[in-house]
This record gives C-alpha cells, structure tokens and sequence, in this order.
C-alpha cells in the first residue's frame, strides 16, 4: 500500500461546518490568511505529498471515516504539494468541478462533521 499523503488537521475554522453541510472540505496549511483560514481546516502535513498523484479508487481516510477518491483536477496534486491547499467535494463527481480540487465519494453531512477535527489524521492512501 502507497501513502500519497498524510496529514494532522490543526485547527477547524468557524464556517468550516456550513461548508462540511455541503459536502465540501477545504483544507489549507498552516500558517493561511485569516480570512481563508475561517473557512478552511488548517494541517500538517506527516508525510508526502508524493511526486505522482493517487489514482481515481484511492481510499481517503479521515479518522475513522473513510471515502473513495473518484475524481482528481489536474492543479490539484501540484497545489497540494506547493502550498498545502485543496478543496475535496464528497460528491462522487467523476470529473472535478475546477480543475484545482479532488472529488471523492459521497459522505453523509453529521459523519463529515464528526471527523474534522484538531488531533485527527487524514491519509490518502491505495
């Protein structure tokens, strides 16, 4: 098994579950403005982010909640890698809605809500 990417998350901004009602997690590194960090989910990264991008069927974990990656924009990885940005839509689109952002399997609301949060660990892995 490949980890592609591993990652704390920090701190959870307060429009952060407004977001999470509609399927849409929006992680930033540490260290992000203040007005992107009220709507993002602030980590720290553990491992990787490796050279190549996790293929569409990688497994997404956050906790114990786990999804199936069914989309990747072609910005995404490189975003990831350069400045620790990413938007995840758990809508299970098989094509991204901009080219920045990753899809994964869909998530029921209250389940994405219970995951983010400080001390939990997000892994992209297959």
């Amino acid at each position: 098994m490949t980890t592609y990417y591993r990652t704390a998350l920090t701190a959870v901004g307060p429009d952060v579950a407004d977001l999470l009602d509609g399927g849409i997690l929006i992680l930033f590194a540490e260290g992000a403005p203040p007005e992107l960090a009220e709507v993002s989910v602030l980590h720290r990264v553990e491992q990787g982010p490796t050279a190549e991008a996790p293929p569409v069927g990688a497994t997404i974990t956050i906790g114990e909640l786990s999804a199936k990656l069914t989309a990747i924009g072609g910005y995404a990885w490189a975003k990831v890698a350069e400045i620790g940005h990413v938007v995840i839509n758990f809508d299970g689109g098989t094509e991204t809605n901009r080219p920045g952002e990753i899809s994964a399997s869909r998530v029921e609301a209250p389940d994405l809500l219970a995951a983010i949060k400080p001390g939990a660990v997000l892994t992209i892995s297959a």
